[in-house]
């Protein structure tokens, strides 16, 4: 399938699919190059009731090389540069393959919204804040999203609380609480996360380092990696 032809039916499917509320639509009728996208916040987050989008630049090598994607509309968020609405997002570098869509993209980037990465920012002190004052973040958050991202078509759903993230602010508070774990036991975060990424809870973690005296363990260093996993696994 070519690329004109795949961008097409891709346009044709957000069409249909009314259920995602996600949009796209191309900036000039005579080029499939240059596209914009929507989407609403995620509900239960601190940007549920805006409408955000998205610039979309299509290379020549897609579907092989991922969209360039950044926010046009301003968000407050670890991994989106507020001043140039850049992104910092695996899927969108080397995570892409061609069985993503632009759609998958921007329902991801919907859900990066809902569970920031604060380990990998885009906005460093947007994410210091995350993790140190997770109430802060969430009214600054949600008030750029008022300002920024205003949606009149949004309705809260029935039976829901205006500006509830209770949930939200408690999950940053947890992976604040995980940072300063790290830092307490002076572990290297990077050498956690090569364990997180496998799937094993931070703190099964910590304490294996702990039980065989780490504070950082290599990419490389497979006979290392070993010990560890087997710490945690027994």
């Amino acid at each position: 399938m070519s690329r004109v032809k795949r961008i097409s039916k891709e346009l044709e499917d957000v069409k249909r699919d009314t259920l995602s509320k996600v949009t796209l639509e191309p900036v000039d009728e005579d080029s499939l190059q240059h596209l914009k996208g929507t989407f609403e916040g995620p509900p239960g987050t601190p940007y549920e009731g805006g409408l955000f989008e998205v610039d979309i630049k299509i290379t020549d090598e897609y579907p092989f090389k991922p969209p360039i994607m950044k926010f046009d509309t301003k968000v407050y968020h670890p991994n989106i540069s507020s001043q140039t609405g850049a992104i910092c997002l695996d899927i969108l570098k080397d995570a892409w393959t061609p069985i993503l869509t632009i759609k998958s993209s921007l329902i991801s980037l919907q859900s990066l919204l809902q569970d920031p990465v604060p380990t990998d920012p885009q906005d460093a002190q947007v994410a210091k804040v995350y993790l140190e004052d997770p109430k802060k973040f969430a009214e600054t958050a949600a008030n750029w999203t008022k300002i920024y991202a205003p949606n009149e078509n949004y309705k809260l759903p029935a039976g829901s609380k205006a500006h509830d993230y209770k949930e939200f602010t408690q999950h940053a508070a947890a992976q604040g609480h995980h940072q300063d774990e790290c830092a307490k036991y002076g572990i290297d975060k990077a050498s956690v996360k090569i364990f997180e990424d496998m799937g094993f809870p931070q703190d099964k973690i910590i304490e294996a380092f702990r039980k065989l005296n780490l504070r950082r363990v290599r990419e490389d260093d497979i006979q290392t990696q070993q010990n560890v996993l087997d710490d945690i696994l027994h």
